[in-house]
Order: structure tokens, then C-alpha cells, then sequence
């Protein structure tokens, strides 16, 4: 088994075993953080109603604009996270539980929740 491979397989175990203790309600939903290598993706989901409520990433038109000039990527997922938690806000999302899909909370899965709490979204 080549490196890349069981690095995938790791992080899809440690996402399993965040999965059975982080349920999103509609009332707290399931902030879900997704990273590739070029960009991060980052959803807003109520797990009891099976519903994506909102969805913000480096690819969408709003954030693009905002991050043309930015060189680096964690300054690109806060600003990612400031996004989700303006839109959050805006459709009366105050507190949501994070998710981070079994990745380490540092770099741009940091940049992201710390961005989200700047604009004022509880974790």
C-alpha cells in the first residue's frame, strides 16, 4: 500500500469516529469542512432533515473575488470561513457544531474556524 493511500484510509477512520458523536439538529446543524489540495469547501448541515442548508468554497463567485489577490491558502480559508458565517447569520444560523471530517485542526481547516468565529458563529 503506497503513503498516499493510508493517509487517505487514516483520515477516512478518524472521520467514522467523528461521525458517531457529531449529529447536526436544525436547531445547532453540522458546519462540515472539506479540503483538497487546492481548495477548501465548507457546508452547513442538518443531519435530522438530511439537508444541506448552505455551502461556501474558494470556488464560489463571492469568495473568488475577494481572494484573487491572496497568495496563501490558510489566509483563502478564512476568508472561506468569514463567508459561511455571514451567509449562516443571514439565514439565522447562530450556533453550529464543527466538523472536521477527520482532518487535524490546524492550518487551513484552522484558518476556516477561526474565521467563521470572527464573524461571529458559535462552535
Amino acid at each position: 500500500m503506497q503513503k498516499s493511500q493510508k493517509v487517505g484510509l487514516n483520515r477516512e477512520r478518524r472521520h467514522r469516529h467523528i461521525r458517531k458523536k457529531v449529529i447536526g439538529t436544525a436547531e445547532r446543524p453540522r458546519l462540515v469542512v472539506y479540503r483538497s489540495l487546492k481548495h477548501i469547501y465548507a457546508q452547513v448541515v442538518d443531519d435530522i432533515s438530511q439537508k444541506s442548508l448552505l455551502g461556501v468554497s474558494t470556488l464560489t463567485p463571492q469568495v473568488r473575488e475577494k481572494i484573487k489577490t491572496m497568495k496563501v491558502k490558510c489566509e483563502q480559508s478564512r476568508e472561506v470561513g468569514k463567508s459561511l458565517a455571514t451567509r449562516a447569520k443571514a439565514e439565522g444560523i447562530q450556533r453550529v457544531v464543527f466538523d472536521r471530517a477527520g482532518y487535524f485542526y490546524h492550518g487551513r481547516v484552522k484558518a476556516l474556524a477561526e474565521g467563521a468565529r470572527e464573524e461571529g458563529l458559535e462552535f
